[in-house]
């Protein structure tokens, strides 16, 4: 029995393959370790030294270097730097760190220069020469990286723990139903413009503040489910800080971001369908009912420098990432002028004051998050860590509402499927507390429509 038990041990380390992270991957998730189930995890002693450039900042990918080289410690032994590695915390599996090697003569000849990434290629090539091409699986975010991998036979995957299967298949927030009894949409007009979904027999299933278009031939209403009543509710098209809805799905995101009982709220859709200027004008609109309005955005450095690159001063540096949140203010204060309103004073005062806090997002961390209206402009090119970091810190009172485009990715390390907007719209549908649109029909200008459709 003892011999079958060992036998059984050692087919399973037999098949058990040995996973190379790179650097960016544990600076997207510094839990990334516990994802590798019972295979081993082999850190390179160069991710280790880039690490180190990362451990001090107040940004994600700084804390998130200091909490793995911390637990990275705590798991440190004497045979981490051995073949069989320290084992896990739950044990299954081990991890070790590879030091570094000599160049392999193929890696030398196809890869000019000796970078951290040649550095960590070279280790994967070698010790998939040793175990095994099909045991050793190098694991990192970076394309060019996977690419250079390839081409050297060396297995590579993308980092996918947090992604969402079918981008092209994510909740939109509402549906159509068609065939309504015309009975029912009239009992909608009529106070309290609402009716018991059991009346509504041919209705698929519903998830909680899921919007509704209900036809009858030409006649049709706007709605809304109210899961807690088990009611639909209609909704009703509302005109805020002089911005009125141009269409059906305008009128849902209005209705969600007023709506007190539903804090947090994401809209998605391509240029010109409106997010953004709708966040703002439904911030200013019920501005009464919170201490200050953030907004932010991730600012994505080019060419993966910081800010503290670019030449001139905090506030010189950070104009050209700003610079569309005050257009979309522009657009409101002129909006609020037209319609005699006289709101375009205060819209600047409530900037002068600090009412109105226009920042990157990574100067958001040491704020006070308690009613708030916080819009998070551009939530795609966020990792999922970085929106669940935002939302957990969220107290009493509070509304977060996240924008942008889940197929306009600007992020070097994510994508379509990996991004924090995405991720929040696939985990969070169906929750009472949430509610998403995804805006489709572009009311920037019909010259942006025309662009955006065939170019």
């Amino acid at each position: 029995m003892l011999w079958h038990h060992d036998n059984n041990r050692i087919i399973r380390d037999a098949m058990k393959k040995k996973f190379i992270p790179d650097t960016n991957v544990i600076l997207h998730d510094s839990g990334c370790i516990h994802q590798f189930k019972d295979n081993s995890i082999c850190i390179p002693i160069t991710v280790i030294e880039e690490l180190d450039k990362f451990k001090k900042g107040n940004n994600v990918i700084h804390c998130n270097a200091r909490d793995f080289l911390r637990t990275l410690d705590g798991l440190s032994s004497d045979c981490m730097l051995t073949n069989g590695g320290a084992p896990m915390e739950n044990g299954e599996g081990t991890i070790s760190i590879l030091l570094d090697l000599p160049m392999d003569e193929k890696v030398k000849s196809n890869f000019n220069g000796i970078t951290p990434d040649v550095r960590i290629l070279n280790i994967a090539y070698c010790h998939a020469r040793t175990h095994g091409f099909d045991k050793v699986v190098l694991v990192t975010k970076d394309v060019n990286l996977r690419l250079r991998a390839r081409s050297m036979g060396v297995k590579t995957e993308n980092y996918q723990s947090q992604y969402v299967k079918d981008p092209l298949d994510i909740y939109s927030g509402m549906q159509v139903i068609e065939n309504i009894k015309h009975e029912m949409l009239e009992h909608l007009f009529q106070k309290p413009y609402e009716l018991d979904v059991s009346n509504l027999l041919q209705a698929p299933s519903l998830l909680a503040n899921e919007n509704l278009i209900l036809k009858n031939g030409s006649s049709s209403a706007l709605a809304c489910f109210d899961a807690g009543r088990q009611t639909i509710r209609r909704i009703q098209s509302r005109v805020c800080y002089g911005i009125k809805p141009r269409n059906s799905e305008q009128a849902f995101a209005l209705n969600a971001m007023l709506n007190p009982d539903i804090p947090l709220v994401t809209l998605s859709g391509k240029a010109g369908t409106g997010k953004t200027l709708l966040a703002l004008a439904a911030a200013l609109e019920t501005r009464r009912s919170y201490r200050q309005i953030f907004i932010a955005r991730p600012v994505v450095p080019l060419s993966n420098k910081d800010l503290g690159y670019l030449p001139g001063d905090m506030a010189s540096k950070l104009d050209p990432y700003m610079q569309p949140l005050y257009d979309n203010l522009a657009v409101l204060q002129n909006q609020a002028n037209t319609q005699g309103e006289g709101r375009a004073k205060p819209i600047s005062q409530l900037l002068e004051d600090e009412k109105i806090v226009i920042t990157p997002i990574s100067y958001i961390r040491e704020r006070s998050i308690v009613r708030v209206f916080f819009i998070v402009d551009e939530a795609q090119n966020l990792t999922p860590h970085e929106v669940k970091t935002i939302i957990t810190r969220a107290g009493e009172g509070t509304k977060i509402v996240f924008t942008g485009d889940i197929m306009q990715i600007d992020h070097p390390y994510l994508d379509s499927q990996t991004n924090g907007l995405a991720y929040i719209i696939e985990k969070m549908k169906g929750q009472k507390l949430y509610a998403h649109i995804n805006l489709e029909k572009g009311e920037r200008s019909e010259l942006s429509e025309l662009a955006s459709q065939i170019l």
